[in-house]
């Protein structure tokens, strides 16, 4: 009989659910993205919480129907808080614990809480294979969090992460960039793969935007406010998503090199939904991975934004 294994997450914009098999085989993969309203900029967390509350059976649902039999789960994970600190704690993951407490008693099966990050993290590993160092990077780029950390696996009767921050922004996330200018440019809200698309043809118009980076640490609302003055100069939107793109991925070159040269690790992995970035990718790898500067690491596409195959996994690790 094959044992199968339940991941749940619950994030500021998606609600996702996840089932891996013994051979770490996704058997379901089911998400959807939370309803923002044209022209708002985000959600409130009791819109987040109602959202969740409604998404999850019917998510569940879909999952196990691809399964075409009952099920017990062997075990399941959960995102149960955004990062892996003590005072870490967001009302949307509440939603997702929950659900996951109750299927854990019903079906008399372990459960496993992680943080967010952590999820993105172990969602990178498993879909990337790597890294495979017993220490390495890790750039957590979306719309709630723009970090490097270090990231040391413990003990592997454990099978746990620690994860020590290395730097990031300083105010607003490369995320809340993207979806701030996606607003301002009357993109639709997640803007992130909108704004990819209307710069594909445009990078070598792209704006040159200023950014500040210190010691793994950057900032952009510098960015953000030189944006909002280009948007009055009638310059092409799409030169100012590319000039988007560019920004970022230039801040973040900047601070992977900054922190292979604190900490003499080489082995990065990139998750968040920023760096599904088709051209963000290609020139990080162009500076650093190409160079030999470091070996980065990058999920598949689909599984560099929200999603709960990491909690998936991470249940399964520790049977």
């Amino acid at each position: 009989m094959t044992n199968y294994f339940l991941g749940i997450d619950t994030s500021c914009y998606t609600t996702s659910v996840a089932i891996l098999d013994e051979q770490l085989q996704v058997v379901a993969d089911c998400r959807r993205i939370l309803i923002v309203k044209p022209g708002k900029r985000g959600l409130q967390q009791s819109e987040m919480v109602f959202q969740h509350t409604r998404n999850l059976p019917d998510l569940f649902t879909q999952a196990c129907l691809k399964l075409k039999t009952p099920i017990c789960f062997k075990a399941i994970g959960v995102s149960a808080f955004p990062r892996p600190l003590p005072d870490s704690y967001m009302p949307a993951f509440l939603v997702g614990e929950g659900y996951a407490k109750v299927l854990a008693l019903s079906q008399a099966s372990p459960l496993y809480r992680i943080s967010h990050q952590e999820n993105h993290i172990l969602a990178g590993i498993r879909s990337a294979s790597g890294p495979t160092a017993s220490s390495f990077l890790a750039v957590h780029l979306s719309g709630g969090t723009t970090e490097i950390v270090k990231v040391t696996k413990t003990l592997p009767e454990s099978q746990s992460l620690s994860i020590d921050i290395l730097g990031g922004t300083q105010d607003i996330h490369a995320g809340q960039l993207v979806d701030r200018v996606g607003v301002l440019l009357g993109l639709p809200f997640p803007a992130g793969p909108h704004l990819e698309t209307l710069a594909a043809h445009s990078h070598e118009q792209a704006v040159k935007i200023p950014v500040t980076i210190r010691d793994c640490s950057l900032s952009f609302s510098g960015p953000e406010t030189y944006i909002r003055k280009l948007l009055s100069q009638a310059i092409e939107p799409a030169a100012i998503a590319a000039g988007v793109e560019l920004c970022i991925a230039t801040a973040v070159a900047a601070m992977i090199k900054q922190a292979i040269s604190q900490t003499g690790l080489t082995e990065v992995l990139l998750v968040g939904g920023v760096t599904a970035n088709q051209y963000i990718r290609e020139y990080l790898i162009t500076q650093l991975d190409t160079t030999g500067l470091a070996k980065l690491y990058f999920p598949e596409p689909e599984y560099s934004p929200d999603n709960a195959t990491g909690t998936a996994y991470f249940a399964l690790l520790n049977q």
